[in-house]
């Protein structure tokens, strides 16, 4: 299946896929029938405006198969641009949709990322909620350069179909990105901090927020240490404005 221009949109150099949930499912489903890797980003106004200053971000997220808006400030810009998404968007709800797909299909899914115990946390509550999955193994996301040739070969050894990569911007799409020639999973997406959610370690908004665009804050409610990363949306709303008198200019 093909994909024209229209069916993307660029914010300050970031390429997106005007994607609705069905549309990056059906999306998905063709990538687990062809061979090779095919990498999923959710990129929000954090890591939009973390790619302005970090080329490798930036090429990272560009490269990847499917760019899926990711939170209410990617939303909100793309109104701005005059190419608005498909309402709300959010990486969370992909992530647990492909989940969904994977227990439906018995495929196998490998957690990477997290603080020591969470992934395996995590794997627990994944098979009590779909049941089916298999989970293909777990690693916490504290490692270093020097050992990321031997977490690629435990995740390859495992023989998983699916990886959810849990350590956050930029380290995350980097790792999937520079790891994708060697890498034998057919889909890889970067997750963020969904394994620690997904462990009960943290709360997602409760929905009527989640459906009104203010889950943002209710993790400042909640975590009020996220003060300073989420002075970063107000921010980017007006470089989006910027951005886009510039390119009328």
């Amino acid at each position: 299946m093909s994909w024209s221009k229209e069916d993307k949109i660029n914010i300050m150099g970031i390429i997106l896929d005007r994607l609705d949930y069905n549309g990056a499912l059906e999306r998905i489903a063709n990538f687990l029938e062809s061979g090779g890797l095919k990498v999923i980003v959710t990129p929000n106004a954090e890591i939009i405006m973390a790619a302005q200053t970090n080329e490798k971000l930036r090429r990272a997220v560009n490269s990847a198969d499917i760019r899926f808006p990711d939170g209410i400030g990617v939303v909100l810009a793309s109104r701005i641009i005059g190419k608005p998404l498909y309402g709300r968007t959010a990486g969370y709800d992909l992530m647990e949709r492909i989940l969904d797909m994977a227990a439906q299909r018995n495929l196998s899914v490998f957690l990477l990322g997290g603080r020591p115990k969470v992934a395996e946390e995590a794997a627990t509550n994944i098979k009590l909620k779909f049941p089916g999955i298999a989970i293909a193994g777990t690693h916490h996301g504290y490692f270093d350069d020097n050992e990321e040739k031997a977490i690629v070969e435990k995740i390859n050894s495992s023989g998983a179909d699916i990886l959810l990569v849990a350590m956050g911007a930029p380290r995350q799409e980097l790792f999937m990105m520079t790891n994708r020639s060697s890498l034998q999973c057919t889909l890889a997406m970067g997750v963020g901090g969904s394994l620690d959610v997904l462990a009960g370690r943290v709360r997602r908004a409760p929905v009527f927020m989640q459906k009104a665009g203010l889950e943002w804050l209710y993790r400042l409610a909640t975590q009020p240490a996220r003060i300073k990363r989420m002075s970063v949306l107000p921010l980017f709303l007006i470089e989006v404005v910027l951005y886009k008198l510039k390119q009328r200019g």
